[in-house]
């Protein structure tokens, strides 16, 4: 988790499209969205966030291949805290590890 999300960003999923699409209503919590092809439009109060991914080559370290999605996150209209208070659920329900 971040202190401070920008307005636009970049990430590097470690995730199939199937996966991330089963995990995304989860992130995404009890706001209004609407997927179309690979994008998905979300309301956050009077703003949006504009989510856009692509399949990318699989990230391959010696002989492991791990799947990767180029996300992109465009806020539009939504302030810091409310940018902070988003992200930091969406993250919480995307992380994946083990331990």
């Amino acid at each position: 988790m971040q202190s401070v999300y920008e307005e636009r960003f970049e990430r590097d999923m470690a995730c199939t499209e199937a996966d991330w699409l089963r995990w995304l209503p989860e992130a995404i919590g009890q706001h209004h969205w609407k997927r179309q092809e690979r994008t998905v439009g979300v309301r956050i109060g009077d703003g949006a966030l504009g989510l856009k991914w692509q399949v990318a080559e699989p990230r391959v370290i010696a002989l492991v291949a791990m799947p990767r999605l180029a996300v992109s996150f465009r806020f539009a209209g939504v302030d810091d805290v409310a940018r902070h208070a988003f992200m930091k659920r969406f993250d919480l329900y995307m992380q994946r590890g083990g331990g």
